[in-house]
């Protein structure tokens, strides 16, 4: 069998570092998954300065850089070139550019899916997506 390959967008990841009630659960279960699944898992690398700014208002400068560094020795980092940073700047389909670069570097990681909680935001992905708690109900079956 194949094994699954996801990209985790930034709002499931930020879902993971502070407490956003029920999504907090889904996040750390995902992330629990991948490592423990062994799951090839990657985040677009413009997902940790966003993060960056983001986690301002809630964590220290020291707390922000040691957590992101962690997030990026547990999963592959996939980089921002030319060729993605053109392609989704030509891209209309997408409402969010942000998003299409997401996408950009889902397709070049190879993803079966997209992890992420705002579903309607990736419409023209050649990458499906799926919710976290879906990820989880998926991977619990397949299990079995």
């Amino acid at each position: 069998m194949k094994r699954m390959r996801i990209l985790i967008d930034t709002n499931v990841i930020m879902d993971y570092i502070i407490d956003r009630g029920s999504f907090s659960n889904n996040a750390e279960e995902v992330f629990e998954l991948c490592l423990k699944e062994r799951i090839p898992c990657c985040i677009a690398a413009h997902t940790i300065p966003n993060l960056f700014f983001i986690l301002r208002n809630h964590l220290s400068a020291e707390d922000r850089r040691n957590i992101l560094l962690n997030i990026c020795r547990m999963f592959t980092v996939v980089a921002i070139d030319s060729s993605k940073l053109q392609s989704a700047l030509q891209d209309t389909v997408f409402k969010d550019f942000e998003d299409c670069l997401q996408a950009r570097c889902a397709e070049d990681f190879r993803a079966d899916f997209i992890v992420t909680r705002n579903i309607k935001d990736f419409a023209g992905s050649a990458i499906p997506t799926i919710e976290p708690c879906e990820l989880i109900a998926y991977l619990s079956e397949r299990s079995r």
